[in-house]
Parts: C-alpha cells; sequence; structure tokens
C-alpha cells in the first residue's frame, strides 16, 4: 500500500518583495559595470539569473532571444521580442561583446552577458554591497516577482505574463502577491471618485424643473 503524503497548504506563502522603479535604479547605479545589463534584463523580463546567464548570442534571431529549453528551470523554452529599453539594452551588448583575455588576445564574448568573456556566476557579494550602499534591501529574485506585477500593471494578460516569465501554473503565479497596497490605494480612490460621480449625479437629476 503506498504511503500518504500530506500535501502541505500554501495558504500565506505569498512571495513578499517588489522594487519601486526609483529603488530598482538606484541599487543597479552601485552594481559593478557588468551587472547592470544583466540585472536590468531580469527587471524587464522576469528571467531567472541562471536563465539570463546562460544566454548565448547563437541565442539572438534579429529581434528575438530564444531561450533554450535546456536552460529553462521548467524545461521548456521561451522566447522575448525586444522593443524598448530591451533593445538599447542588446546593443549596448553588442559592444562589450569584444573582450580581452588575460593574456590580452581580444575576442568576442559567446555569451550575451559576461565579465571578461567567461559566464557571469556568484553575484552574491555584489548584490549585498549594492543593497548596502543604498540601504535597499531586496533579493535579486524580487525582480523577477516586480517584472510579473508589472506587466499586469501594464495590462498584460496574466496568460502572456506566465509565457513571458515561464511560470506554468496560475497557482506559482497567485503565489506572487501581486496586488500590493499601492494596488488597493488605487482602489479605493477609483471607488471614491465613481461614488462622488454618482452623488453629483442624484443631486442633479432632484434639482425640481424651472417654472415655465
Amino acid at each position: 500500500m503506498a504511503p500518504h503524503i500530506r500535501h502541505l497548504s500554501e495558504k500565506g506563502n505569498a512571495r513578499q518583495g517588489f522594487f519601486s522603479d526609483a529603488e530598482f535604479r538606484a541599487i543597479v547605479g552601485n552594481l559593478p559595470d557588468y551587472l547592470q545589463d544583466f540585472t536590468l534584463f531580469a527587471y524587464l523580463v522576469g528571467w531567472r539569473k541562471g536563465e539570463i546567464a546562460s544566454l548565448a548570442w547563437a541565442d539572438v534571431d534579429g529581434d528575438v532571444i530564444r531561450l533554450r529549453a535546456e536552460n529553462s528551470k521548467n524545461g521548456e523554452g521561451r522566447l522575448i521580442v525586444l522593443e524598448g529599453e530591451l533593445t538599447a539594452l542588446i546593443e549596448r551588448r553588442r559592444l562589450a561583446r569584444q573582450t580581452k583575455t588575460a593574456e590580452g588576445v581580444t575576442m568576442l564574448a559567446s555569451l550575451i552577458f559576461h565579465r571578461n568573456g567567461l559566464a557571469i556566476g556568484d553575484i552574491r557579494k555584489a548584490w549585498a554591497t549594492a543593497c548596502k550602499l543604498t540601504g535597499i534591501h531586496r533579493l535579486f529574485h524580487d525582480l523577477r516577482r516586480t517584472a510579473v506585477r508589472n506587466m499586469i500593471r501594464a495590462g498584460v494578460g496574466e496568460k502572456v505574463a506566465m509565457e513571458v516569465s515561464g511560470h506554468k501554473t496560475q497557482s506559482m503565479l497567485d503565489r506572487y502577491n501581486i496586488v500590493s497596497e499601492t494596488d488597493l490605494r488605487l482602489a479605493m480612490r477609483r471607488t471614491q471618485d465613481y461614488l462622488k460621480g454618482t452623488v453629483e449625479d442624484v443631486q442633479i437629476l432632484s434639482v425640481p424643473a424651472a417654472v415655465q
């Protein structure tokens, strides 16, 4: 007889931690040059650190970047289309592709994001230093949460946001606790504006017609 496995409830397990745009820009400004575009990509797209580090120029096809299935945590490939700030980011990476080895030999890096031509590895020390300098204490993974929330706030459908970020299930997306205090404040403000307009309409209807 197979053993009974009790599934733990995910209630109260919503992920916390989001960047405002100002907080994000402050953190980036205190990171080493080789990590700035790397971090911006995470903020805009919401991919995982390892997925971003794996991206090679061979994965770029015109204005499309394809993440290979073997480099994706969920085992499925996906793509993004370069628009706006992403386009400028990739152009900067093209300019930064040429690098020199320790022996002084000039070479073209095969990876989009690299450090002197080598793959970007552990960033924890650089990240902790940037957080300390700015007084903003966030996780790198908070960039992923923030990217998803920004997409949804911008009106992107949840299904499309999941395709971009690589979330396989709705429950995984829900755990990111997309609704924030700002969202709730805006909701109440819009509700109050609606009610105010309704009261004004009633008052106008209640004014007796002018005597002819």
